[in-house]
């Protein structure tokens, strides 16, 4: 029997599970009760479930994006010409992130999670920057609010007593109080991770101090290391393995610039690499590390990063990883004189870094990450009548390189409709929009910029 008024049967879908137990159809059905899928083969029945038409769609995880600072979507598109210094001069170190008010907060994370939702992201890390215990209860509210699962990744102010190779602060016992108050079980939406600064900005006894904190609050610790000019001059992850803190809890952010030896110790060592490789070409942290990971023996995952730069969608940064790695890999062969034959990265690698991947580097690949009976049901449904993909030979190239928000029509989350025929639901973004607009002049008024800037922020 199906559980009356909270079943959905999601009939004649192509299913592209990211599960090789269930692996993938052409025409087949999946069943949401509760919170969970229950079945999926073709020809499904259930008298008492809501049955949605999915015969000319594709039915797919959810997305999982493993690095994203979801603040910044007050400030989108202010940063298409910044590279990594500009963007940190202007949003940190006594610039716009430092003016946020606890509402501001709220509706910046609310903003930046619709925006993930409506394109197929179910899942986010948000590596944020809280300024008092205040602005952390309104992060969090925003992501309540959305309905987006999340790792909430606490980290420290981004100002420079904090953030300095000599810095000795840490979190204060408030990193406790939310722990106790809205992470006391695994069993919900939003789970705890700490975004720690790492060796490159703070001192290494913090870096310590901090990854000893995260396996004992039984949280995610992510980090910024390895790229830049610094990056293979420190040698942080050569630093980190020695001294056994690397672990599957444990998440890199970037790392373009390690050596080749440093992928094999992270992937040996089973922690997460996050690569978000649109932002780190254009910012300057170097080429997307995807390729020297997997040779090395690891998968990476993917991330938008900044929304202040590019769109927060994961079909852009799924072509960029695959575009950049093949790119990369045909010049070799061209300056060797030869003519690339068959590339060396698939569709299928790439859709599996932004969906399973990720939800196993979020510590979350027991809930989420492919479709499955008795998985969580994230997923989301591609409209496949659309211009830009209309006629599908091939589904997994369909969603990686021809794909975009437009074409997501259902977005569920936990067995709930979040997205039904391409709108969002239980959302007025009206009064969204008002309260963001609000927030962002505020932020101008706070912040003096050039008067270029400010014709680009206005």
């Amino acid at each position: 029997m199906c559980l009356v008024g909270t079943s959905y049967l999601l009939k004649n879908g192509c299913v592209l599970s990211m599960d090789s137990s269930v692996g993938q159809y052409k025409r087949a059905d999946v069943l949401i009760e509760d919170s969970l899928i229950t079945a999926i083969q073709p020809d499904l029945s259930c008298t008492e479930a809501e049955v949605i038409d999915a015969s000319e769609m594709i039915i797919l995880p959810g997305f999982v994006d493993t690095h994203r600072h979801m603040w910044e979507s007050l400030v989108r598109t202010a940063g298409t010409n910044w590279s990594l210094p500009v963007y940190l001069q202007n949003l940190y170190y006594g610039a716009m992130g430092s003016k946020l008010r606890p509402q501001d907060s709220y509706i910046a994370n609310l903003l930046g999670s619709l925006e993930a939702l409506n394109a197929g992201v179910t899942t986010v890390l948000d590596w944020s920057m809280p300024y008092s215990p205040e602005h952390t209860d309104e992060l969090i509210r925003g992501l309540q609010d959305a309905g987006i699962r999340s790792v909430f990744a606490h980290g420290v102010p981004g100002e420079t007593p904090y953030w300095n190779r000599e810095s000795q602060l840490t979190y204060s016992n408030d990193v406790r109080r939310i722990k106790e108050q809205y992470f006391s079980s695994r069993d919900q939406l939003l789970t705890f991770g700490l975004a720690i600064r790492g060796p490159e900005f703070s001192h290494w006894d913090t870096t310590v101090k901090e990854i000893q904190l995260a396996q004992e609050l039984d949280a995610i610790c992510s980090m910024h290391v390895g790229f830049g000019s610094w990056g293979s001059v420190d040698r942080s992850v050569s630093k980190l393995y020695e001294a056994g803190l690397l672990s599957p809890g444990v998440n890199i952010v970037h790392g373009n610039t390690m050596d080749t030896d440093e992928y094999k110790m992270l992937a040996d060592s089973g922690a997460s690499l996050s690569v978000t490789p649109e932002v780190e070409m254009m910012m300057g942290h170097g080429y997307p590390a995807t390729g020297y990971f997997l040779e090395n023996g690891g998968t990476p995952t993917l991330g938008v990063d900044v929304v202040t730069s590019t769109g927060g969608d994961m079909f852009t940064q799924m072509k960029f990883a695959l575009q950049a790695e093949r790119s990369r890999m045909n010049e070799q062969l061209l300056r060797e004189g030869e003519m690339p034959g068959e590339l060396n990265l698939q569709s299928s690698q790439v859709l599996r870094f932004a969906t399973s991947a990720g939800a196993q580097a979020l510590g979350l690949e027991r809930k989420i990450g492919s479709l499955a009976p008795g998985k969580e049901a994230d997923l989301f449904m591609i409209r496949t009548t659309d211009l830009n993909l209309f006629p599908v030979h091939d589904p997994v190239g369909a969603v990686v390189q021809f794909a975009n928000p437009s074409n997501v029509d259902t977005v569920f989350v936990a067995g709930q409709p979040v997205k039904r025929a391409g709108k969002l639901l239980h959302v007025d973004l009206d009064e969204v929009r008002r309260k963001a607009l609000e927030s962002k002049e505020y932020l101008l008024s706070q912040y003096r910029m050039s008067d270029a800037e400010r014709i680009i922020f206005s």
